[in-house]
């Protein structure tokens, strides 16, 4: 073999190279401590709060239904209340007006809100669209939509009457599904019952009579034909689905204590004790379906709480899901019945989160916090990401927070688009409206509506 002899340059150059792989091999070094010290913190020191100049978060000790006052989280996290109003009023337009909103008109009286990737609307959809209207004192939007749904979805008549059917194609009104989805009736039925309250019942549309009956006809429903209450009337929870096939489980995010609360409240229709057991009913239930350190979760479950499989979904907790942090928010905001119990699982839920990155966090998991085998797919793609809807659900639990860490999911929320992501995927609707419901939350502009007084 023949050996070239080295000249001065080359010895030179030869030196700054292995200056460079030392370089190298010191970047290395770092970033393994760097990696092991990320690992040390999200596996042992997952309960551990952190620093801020906020200092730790201290939620208010009673609900808004007793002092009549809400929090402005944003506000308390050092947010100006005109760049607040800028952020909800921006969110909305999204939503509602902008160019890639999901709220239609249809004629002049009438609009509906769709599920784009899914090529439909939704009672979830339309009944959420009714909640941000009568919340944000949209009459009109809110009109529209009812005026809607109820051409539109709503049962005239037979076994079915007065309830919903669940998904129907918007340009033709045809059903896709003839059955109901019971969180859909919960959410009409309150926020009918605050529109009353809010714009009296002479105005044109006659809410709280609308809201009433609903609520007379699902008491009517008596097994013929399958259908059944919206509530399990023996178990005091709502059903999956209000016929046979679906009376005897159900879906955590369904379980909104604080709308149970609100019908015992403004429904006067004899009730009353009912309801209030129904939400005391669900606040024990919810202790159970989230009983696992992470606080996550399974999208179904047994009325024990234990999970249930769906179809040929092995339980995890997955899009529904996403909703259950805000809505227990929602409860101990306004009624602060069980805020021992719901400040714990916020701590639980959002250290989990944290642990596994603010910014990173994944959308679906199983109970125990691993990655699913497998994966929910959303408008045609079917992977995890860092959804939106998870950011904005998890950052409205705050309310219950008693870490730093709380802030942090506060600021995230705050920071975060309601746009694209890198692969195309886009979701106003679903991620869009839970946006904006926890935007609301945080700003204190989601709140029990009371009759008014002139």
């Amino acid at each position: 073999m023949h050996e070239a002899t080295m000249n001065s340059p080359d010895i030179i150059a030869t030196l700054k190279e292995g200056c460079m792989t030392m370089k190298k091999y010191f970047c290395l070094i770092l970033l393994s401590v760097m990696c092991l010290y990320s690992w040390s913190f999200s596996g042992d020191d997952c309960e551990k709060d952190i620093d801020d100049k906020r200092g730790v978060m201290v939620p208010w000790q009673k609900g808004a239904h007793e002092t009549g006052k809400y929090r402005n989280v944003f506000l308390e996290a050092g947010y100006k209340q005109e760049d607040i109003d800028a952020k909800l009023a921006k969110a909305y337009y999204d939503v509602f007006e902008g160019p890639n909103r999901v709220y239609f008109q249809v004629g002049d009286t009438m609009a509906y809100i769709s599920d784009l990737k899914n090529h439909d609307a939704r009672t979830e959809g339309l009944s959420y669209g009714m909640m941000v209207a009568v919340q944000l004192d949209r009459k009109d939007v809110f009109d529209r939509l009812w005026r809607w749904t109820k051409k539109t979805m709503q049962h005239q008549g037979g076994a079915r009457d007065a309830y919903f059917a669940w998904s129907v194609k918007p340009e033709t009104g045809e059903h896709n599904a003839e059955g109901s989805a019971s969180d859909g009736e919960l959410y009409f039925i309150t926020s009918l019952l605050f529109a009353g309250n809010r714009w009296g019942n002479h105005t044109g549309i006659n809410y709280y009579g609308e809201a009433r009956r609903i609520l007379d006809a699902m008491w009517r429903k008596d097994g013929t034909a399958g259908i059944m209450n919206v509530i399990n009337v023996k178990e005091k929870k709502i059903t999956f689905v209000p016929d046979l096939s679906g009376y005897d489980w159900t879906d955590p995010s369904y379980h909104v204590p604080a709308f149970f609360e609100i019908w015992a409240e403004y429904a006067h229709d004899g009730k009353e004790p009912f309801y209030r057991e129904c939400a005391d009913s669900a606040r024990a239930y919810l202790h159970r379906a989230c009983s696992a350190p992470t606080g996550l979760n399974p999208d179904v479950t047994e009325f024990s709480g234990e999970p249930r499989r769906f179809g040929f979904m092995p339980a995890a907790f997955r899009f529904d899901s996403w909703r259950v942090p805000m809505n227990i928010a929602m409860d101990y905001s306004w009624y602060n019945k069980d805020g021992t119990w719901q400040q714990d699982y916020c701590k639980r839920i959002q250290n989990f989160l944290f642990c596994k990155g603010l910014d990173t966090f994944d959308d679906q998991f199983n109970l125990d916090g691993t990655p699913p085998a497998w994966i929910l797919p959303a408008g045609g793609y079917q992977k995890l990401r860092h959804s939106l809807g998870l950011v904005a659900t998890s950052a409205a639990a705050s309310i219950m927070g008693t870490q730093a860490k709380s802030w942090k999911f506060v600021d995230a929320v705050w920071n975060a688009k309601l746009e694209p992501y890198e692969d195309g995927y886009f979701d106003p609707y679903y991620d869009g409206l839970l946006y904006l419901f926890s935007l609301m939350h945080l700003s204190g502009n989601y709140r029990i509506i009371t009759p008014q007084t002139k």
